[in-house]
This record gives structure tokens, C-alpha cells and sequence, in this order.
């Protein structure tokens, strides 16, 4: 099975809430205020974010007193045309121009980021990159011990503490490793609870001046993951990591096993976040880079 196959096979959940529904929705029905209504309805209950959704409605209100919609034939193909234009282009997360290039990953507990950063690892050392990975998580022990299963199933570095150790001091140490063996790429683990949510922030900020020490120029790309099934918790969560450390770039994981993945959509409307990984699997080769026109096809196909 190929990407786009395996793409299209993720949003299945997603497809069926996002475009299947509105479809039926308009099924044998004319095109007016009445059924445009109801159209928003079923968009904001598949998390694509109100913002997203007035946006939509607004434009097909328009096309309608245009007359460029005039069965449900045309209101999808106007649908997905506006699902493009919220979706920004995609945005690779580009290796190029530091050694090494140092990724820094956040995210609450629970979202998937061990697992991301072990994929991504792994797809770096496919394309015959070298990678080492830092273990930073130090306050969730089973965490060490999950990065070091991916490190060793990646073929990459690991640097790591002991439990409980200072987190910078592993980023750091992680940094210093990397520069000296000419390593291409650093990837950050770091906790995602601590005893508040502002000792967390503040850890990850004191992370982030660590590594800026050793590399002026570092983090140079900070990756917030997010669960999809969250839904609109994942914008919430963006908002406040990106406060605290600047986020550049989200995965969003878990979309395989969501109706919710409509969020894409928020996230694209709301945030000045670019989405640059996608989880549609288990596979190794289920996290992908996010590609706009890619995701449409696959959601419309």
C-alpha cells in the first residue's frame, strides 16, 4: 500500500463526519439558507473550529447568490475548494544549513510524542541522515526506556540521564555529543506533566536558553505534538506552548482513529502554526509530511 493509500485509509473517520455527512445533508435538497445552516452544524461538530466553519458557510452563502451553486454536486466541489484555501502550504520540517539541527519536541503526556520522535528518527536515518536522540523526559522513567527501544530501531544516538536527572542538563549534554561526532540531527524528548502546568512551561523555557548556549542559533525547529482525537483541546494546547517556547511547526497525531480530524482545519484558521507531520497509523511510514492538496484528495477521494 502506498502513501496516499495509506493516507486516504487514515482519514476514513474523518472523511465519513466531514464531507459523507454534509453530503447526505444535502442529498435531493435545494441549496438554501435552511440547508446551509445545518451544513455549518455538522462542520463545527467535526472539529473543524468555528472560525473555519463561518469562513466556509460565508463563501458557499456567496456562491449561492451567485448562482455558481445549484445542486449538491456544486456544493461539494465548492466545499472542497474552500478547504484548500484554508490550508496552508505545506511546510516540511528542512534539515538543511545547521550542524546539527536541533529539534526540540513538546507536548502533553499522552499525545504520542515519544513514538513521533522515534518515527521521525527513523525517517532521517532512512534518508541517511545521522541522528541523536535526547532523553530529557527524565521525570517519567518508562519514557528513557521507550526512546532508547526507537534509538535502537532507528539506528541512531541516544544521550540519557538518570531518572529524575535535570532535563537541560540532558539537552545540553545531548547537544555537546552531537557537535562533536559532526552528528546531522538532534531530537529533543521532553516531559509532558509536570507537578503544574507552569513548572512545565518554565522547564521548557529553561531547555530552550540551555541549548541556545551551546548553539546560538538553536532550537531550530520547536514540534508541538497533538492528538487529533483531542479535537479542540489541540488548539488550547498550541496556544500555550507556543507562548512559553515559540512553537514552529505541530504533528498531529492519531488522525486514523478520529472523526475529529477536521481540527486541521482550526488549527490552519486559528493558529499561525504550520502543520508539518500528520499520524494516519501505526507504521513507521504512517507519519508523513503534510501535504495540503495530498490531505483534500484523500478526504474528498
Amino acid at each position: 500500500m502506498g502513501l496516499f493509500d495509506n493516507l486516504k485509509k487514515g482519514l476514513f473517520k474523518t472523511r465519513k463526519s466531514l464531507v459523507d455527512d454534509t453530503e447526505k445533508l444535502a442529498r435531493g435538497r435545494n441549496v438554501d439558507e435552511s440547508l446551509l445552516e445545518e451544513f455549518e452544524e455538522l462542520l463545527i461538530m467535526a472539529d473543524i473550529g468555528p472560525q473555519a466553519a463561518d469562513a466556509i458557510t460565508g463563501a458557499l452563502r456567496e456562491k449561492v447568490r451567485e448562482d455558481k451553486i445549484r445542486n449538491e454536486r456544486d456544493l461539494r466541489t465548492a466545499f472542497k475548494e474552500e478547504v484548500v484555501k484554508i490550508l496552508k502550504e505545506g511546510h516540511k520540517i528542512m534539515c538543511a544549513g545547521e550542524n546539527p539541527y536541533i529539534i526540540l519536541t513538546v507536548g502533553v503526556n499522552g499525545v504520542g510524542k515519544t513514538t513521533t520522535i522515534g518515527k521521525l528518527a527513523r525517517h532521517f536515518t532512512d534518508h541517511g541522515f545521522s541522528v541523536t536522540l535526547a532523553a530529557a523526559d527524565t521525570f517519567r522513567a518508562a519514557a528513557i526506556e521507550q526512546l532508547e527501544i526507537w534509538a535502537e530501531r532507528a539506528g541512531a544516538n541516544i544521550v540519557k540521564h538518570r531518572s529524575g536527572a535535570d532535563p537541560a542538563a540532558v539537552a545540553f549534554d545531548a547537544v555537546t555529543s552531537a557537535k562533536s561526532k559532526n552528528i546531522d540531527i538532534v531530537i529533543i524528548d521532553t516531559a509532558g506533566r509536570l507537578h503544574t502546568k507552569t513548572n512545565l512551561m518554565e522547564e521548557l523555557k529553561k531547555i530552550k536558553r540551555v541549548i541556545g548556549k551551546e548553539k546560538s542559533s538553536a532550537p531550530h525547529e520547536v514540534l508541538l505534538v497533538v492528538d487529533a482525537t483531542s479535537g479542540q483541546n489541540a488548539i488550547n494546547q498550541a496556544k500555550i506552548f507556543n507562548e512559553a517556547v515559540g512553537v514552529t511547526g505541530i504533528a498531529l497525531t492519531k488522525l486514523d482513529g478520529t472523526a475529529k480530524g477536521g481540527i486541521i482545519l482550526a488549527i490552519n484558521k486559528e493558529l499561525d502554526i504550520p502543520v508539518k507531520l500528520i499520524g494516519v497509523g501505526e507504521a513507521v511510514e504512517d507519519l508523513q509530511d503534510f501535504e495540503p492538496s495530498e490531505f483534500v484528495e484523500a478526504l474528498f477521494g
